[in-house]
């Protein structure tokens, strides 16, 4: 009957055990090796409100000074090299207006809304090679606020800067120290701004249709929400309200003695 009561308690607990692994782990139906077909050559495209640098160099130093001129500019301090390129502090930081242009110095508005940087670059370069102001223009365009948010349950919530132009889910996750053990897997909400509405799109990271998702790469100002738990949900609940019934029995012990030490008196 013991043995028989051990052997009931050993299943239990490595079903439990593997019930609780199924709840943390990532990609949980995708087998070792296994090819994913992504999205081709994704790239964070600009957008109205983005904030960019555009640096314009040429072999000819006086040549390409005007197009780095701060004139109506928010300009971070700094000059221009003595070779005629922009200096790390003083990149002129733009931003492209809600129509979907960003305007330069000397050959006005440029449209580009929905462009990669590099397509922007070669825009404007041919802008200025077909207006004639030089030959060979070398155009180096740069994010200057591209980031994304990750709230709830993870190790580091907050707000981090992305460096490059390509940023998947899983990556956000990491940046924030990756998820807590009461963080749901099956329940991860990427809001994303388009068209002046706030999209939410729901990820199953135990899967991988997240593969599939117009969400799986990350765009500028994305905020990424980790759901916790039930019972996260349930502790912090028990948690408040062992808060409160401290804080009643703390105030009826005030009272109460207050009253005594009247009535004595």
């Amino acid at each position: 009957m013991k043995y028989i009561k051990f052997l009931l308690l050993t299943v239990v607990i490595i079903f439990s055990a593997c019930t609780a692994q199924q709840k943390v782990l990532y990609l949980q139906d995708v087998e070792s090796g296994a090819e994913i077909t992504l999205p081709d050559n994704y790239i964070i495209r600009l957008k109205p409100l983005d904030q960019i640098t555009i640096v314009v160099n040429n072999k000819n130093p006086e040549l390409a000074v005007p197009f780095n001129s701060a004139t109506s500019f928010n300009s971070l301090s700094g000059t221009v090299g003595a070779n005629g390129t922009a200096t790390e502090n003083s990149l002129q930081v733009l931003t492209i207006d809600e129509q979907g242009y960003v305007d330069m110095p000397i050959i006005g508005k440029v449209y580009c809304a929905g462009m990669t940087r590099e397509q922007l670059a070669t825009s404007i370069e041919r802008t200025i090679i077909d207006n004639g102001y030089m030959t060979d223009p070398q155009v180096n365009v740069r994010f200057a606020n591209l980031t994304i948010s990750v709230l709830g349950e993870v190790n580091k919530p907050g707000r981090f800067s992305i460096n490059r132009d390509q940023i998947n889910i899983f990556e956000a996750i990491a940046l924030a120290g990756d998820m807590t053990i009461y963080g749901k897997r099956e329940d991860v909400a990427v809001v994303r701004e388009c068209n002046g509405k706030n999209i939410v799109t729901k990820l199953d990271l135990r899967s991988a249709s997240t593969f599939e998702s117009p969400c799986y790469y990350l765009e500028q100002n994305d905020v990424i929400i980790v759901s916790p738990n039930k019972y996260k949900a349930a502790t912090s609940e028990i948690n408040q309200n062992r808060s409160f019934w401290i804080s009643l029995a703390s105030t009826a012990i005030a009272v109460a003695t207050l009253v005594i030490t009247v009535v004595k008196k």
